[in-house]
């Protein structure tokens, strides 16, 4: 669901990205003040990049001609909290977006609110914490919730793409006729990421409790509870998603370039401004355009390799900003 900056005008697009700088600056605060212990700022790193490889996996949505990935949103926050999870899932959209030309720099604010902070979350508070906050946890109340949080985060998040082209004036998309394709494809694409979402939090439920529950209770993950186990096995599973796993993803268009194609006949709509060409420019520049070689973007290989080097780099941008917050927090409490 990344949109690119053809969808949007440069003051709905300029807006955006004031709103989620403004969003990401309280969610930094909000960490820093909060939970983001030191077990969960590897965490940070470690999802970021196996939420980066499994957004390459792209699944075929049967009898539509369509595909999705997840957004990873619910996930992130269910382990990390909501604000770290916020934190996490911007990096991993900055990444895309300057490394791999996925989703353009003017349209990275409205991707980081319409996958990160409606999810992240909106979804998380207004949906997962009720369903499970203060409550006795199980298994199947966790894998339920997650599901339903996960589609209603997801159709949010669809119909906010819906609005930001409605109000950038992008006439090849009317509202209802846009509305009444993306909805109905991604609640099918989010009850897909809802049942994966929920089977790999059951798992760390049932193999480390503590990782659940306390970001349900605002809590730091005690310092005897080990999550070595838990690190190791994402990364390989991180690894094994960006340098095999994304060479079978589906090659039908996503949810969204499949709405604009039933919509507009078209997925490659044109804006002309100075801002949509500085940023053309500017994602002309990345160095591997949809996660291929830029001059062989046949090779299997690249592929693999843009998964594996985003995922990578991820891991240091997301807990590198995880430690300079914990070192903010240190700084200001030796202050006082």
């Amino acid at each position: 669901m990344h949109m690119a900056d053809a969808l949007l005008s440069p003051a709905v697009g300029g807006t955006m990205l004031v709103v989620s700088a403004a969003a990401l600056a309280v969610a930094v605060k909000k960490s820093g003040a909060g939970t983001l212990d030191e077990k969960k700022i590897p965490l940070m790193g470690i999802m970021g990049a196996f939420v980066f490889a499994a957004q390459m996996i792209n699944f075929t949505i049967p009898a539509t001609g369509s595909s999705g990935h997840i957004g990873g949103g619910v996930l992130l926050a269910a382990l990390l909290g909501p604000w770290p999870a916020f934190i996490t899932l911007a990096v991993v959209l900055l990444i895309q977006c300057l490394f791999f030309a996925d989703g353009g720099l003017l349209a990275y604010g409205c991707n980081v609110f319409n996958m990160g902070f409606v999810s992240a979350l909106a979804a998380w508070v207004f949906v997962y914490r009720p369903f499970l906050g203060g409550k006795k946890l199980s298994p199947g109340r966790l894998a339920l919730t997650s599901f339903l949080t996960v589609v209603a985060g997801l159709q949010l998040g669809a119909f906010c793409v819906v609005l930001e082209t409605t109000l950038s004036g992008v006439a090849e998309l009317p509202f209802s006729a846009f509305a009444l394709l993306m909805q109905p494809i991604h609640l099918a694409i989010g009850a897909v990421e809802g049942a994966a979402t929920a089977a790999v939090l059951v798992f760390v439920y049932r193999f480390r409790p503590e990782i659940i529950k306390n970001p349900l209770e605002n809590k730091n993950i005690p310092r005897a509870v080990s999550i070595k186990k838990i690190a190791v096995l994402f990364i390989v599973l991180s690894a094994a998603a960006a340098g095999l796993f994304s060479l079978f993803a589906s090659s039908y268009p996503d949810g969204l370039e499949w709405s604009m194609e039933n919509t507009a006949g078209t997925t490659e709509l044109e804006r002309e401004s100075k801002i949509h060409e500085l940023s053309g420019s500017l994602a002309d520049s990345a160095p591997m355009p949809g996660y291929a070689f830029k001059n062989d973007a046949e090779n299997p290989a690249g592929t693999a390799a843009a998964g594996l080097a985003g995922s990578l780099v991820t891991v240091i941008a997301a807990g590198g900003i995880g430690l300079a917050i914990a070192a903010l927090r240190a700084r200001q409490k030796s202050a006082r």
